[in-house]
């Protein structure tokens, strides 16, 4: 009998064990806490591995020492301004040639607590998300979802403006170029109100235009955002997933999102601040402009932007190098209003391209991009030409964000020459060795 009872045992503990094994969760998932069943779905069951937290990238060490001699002097600058109370915190990134050479987070996430922001903070970048917007777009366009000069009437039948004729020869090149004949910042006081989108777009058809599509620059929220409808159309898939599909997953954008409830949730966000009786105070994240997204809506830590702004410099496989000539080839006339760029060079013209503000100078063209939202402050912008990019974000708003990528040119526009000799002595050649660690500088 007690052979029989152990023989019972074993076997029983055997089927318990293989139902264990063939039922556990893999590798890439953990399993989430138990959800009321009115309410499971494919999302709430599991958490994909890449939302686990990540190793850090490291920034290359670029053996040029006049390079160094700019990154440590930029380095200083931005320190000096945060002690001095310019800024509560900072991230940034620069990227030269194939590499990620400075990625370093400065200040703190909240005054008033020790958290330190990181590489992996999350920010929101306000209207440098125009340009990513612009950049799916691109994405699209490469995969022939989408032509630059499809008409927005094609996926958006039920768009309306006061005149049909013009309605119907809006293009997508219209919308991401804010040509569209729509007056200044049409509806951006009711994207404050919180009202969705479609009410948003339907409120259109009231609004006096004031030229034909494609004549006129006019900076746009809502009209900039009907391109959220067109992904949403091409792709069958919401405009955050879309994004994730098409840019965040292919580049390993693993803090990147799109809405409200993303940041929210995050356990690594820099809090917006804004200045108040000589100090600087922290206020609650909106959801402003997340109704809004293609426009003002999405979130990212400087790792991202690193990653984001590094295969815009050196091409990627989310779109060939034509297609991204084409997001940056200029489309009408605009002047920007971030004056700072005097103190390196004075501008010659500036254009709007798709998503991207061009400005030209003597000897020099920056794609460039600003945004604001929330009491958050966010800078981009690339110089082809020398392969050299830059982003830097804030959790304020202030001089600090105003000046930070027109000093960094200025810093490396001096030791230009000294850098290119160097190199030329050296015969260097420069290989990506961005690698994923679990440490770097913070």
């Amino acid at each position: 009998m007690r052979f029989k009872a152990v023989l019972i045992i074993l076997l029983t503990s055997s089927i318990i064990l293989t139902v264990a094994f063939v039922y556990s969760p893999k590798e890439d998932q953990v399993v989430v806490s138990e959800t009321p069943k009115d309410t499971l779905n494919a999302e709430t069951l599991v958490v994909p591995k890449e939302n686990l937290p990540e190793p850090k990238l490291v920034a290359f060490d670029d053996p040029n020492p006049y390079v160094q001699r700019v990154l440590s002097d930029y380095n200083d600058f931005i320190e000096r301004a945060i002690s001095k109370g310019i800024a509560p915190g900072a991230a940034v990134a620069i990227i030269r040639d194939t590499s990620i050479v400075f990625l370093k987070g400065f200040g703190l996430r909240q005054v008033g607590l020790p958290d330190a922001i990181d590489v992996n903070s999350v920010f929101r970048l306000g209207s440098v998300s125009k340009s990513i917007s612009s950049v799916l777009a691109g994405a699209l366009v490469n995969k022939h979802l989408i032509n630059w000069d499809d008409p927005i009437v094609k996926y958006v039948p039920q768009f309306e403006l006061k005149s049909k004729e013009q309605a119907e020869k809006l293009t997508i090149r219209h919308v991401l170029s804010h040509t569209t004949g729509l007056p200044y910042h049409a509806y951006t006081n009711m994207i404050e109100e919180h009202l969705p989108f479609d009410t948003l777009m339907a409120y259109l058809k009231q609004v006096d235009l004031f030229g034909e599509p494609g004549q006129y620059y006019s900076y746009q929220n809502v009209g900039y955002s009907l391109i959220g409808k067109v992904v949403e159309a091409a792709t069958h898939q919401s405009f955050e997933a879309a994004l994730r599909e098409n840019i965040f997953k292919p580049l390993n954008m693993r803090n990147s999102s799109a809405s409200y409830e993303a940041i929210i949730k995050h356990n690594n966000v820099a809090k917006p601040h804004y200045y108040s009786r000589k100090h600087w105070a922290t206020i609650p994240i909106s959801d402003t402009y997340y109704n809004t997204a293609p426009a003002g809506g999405v979130n990212a830590s400087i790792t991202d932007m690193a990653l984001w702004l590094k295969a815009l410099l050196n091409g990627s496989s989310i779109m060939s190098d034509s297609t991204l000539h084409q997001v940056f080839e200029p489309q009408v006339k605009a002047i920007s209003k971030n004056h700072n760029f005097r103190k390196w060079q004075r501008p010659k013209a500036s254009y709007y391209a798709l998503g991207w503000r061009i400005l030209t100078f003597k000897n020099d063209t920056i794609d460039y991009h600003g945004g604001y939202v929330n009491g958050y402050r966010s800078e981009v912008a690339i110089d082809r030409k020398n392969k050299l990019a830059i982003c830097v974000l804030t959790n304020s708003p202030g001089s600090l964000s105003d000046q930070a990528v027109p000093e960094f040119l200025k810093r490396y526009t001096h030791y230009a020459d000294s850098i290119a000799v160097w190199e030329d002595r050296n015969k260097l050649i420069f290989v990506n060795s961005n690698h994923l660690a679990p440490t770097v500088h913070n």
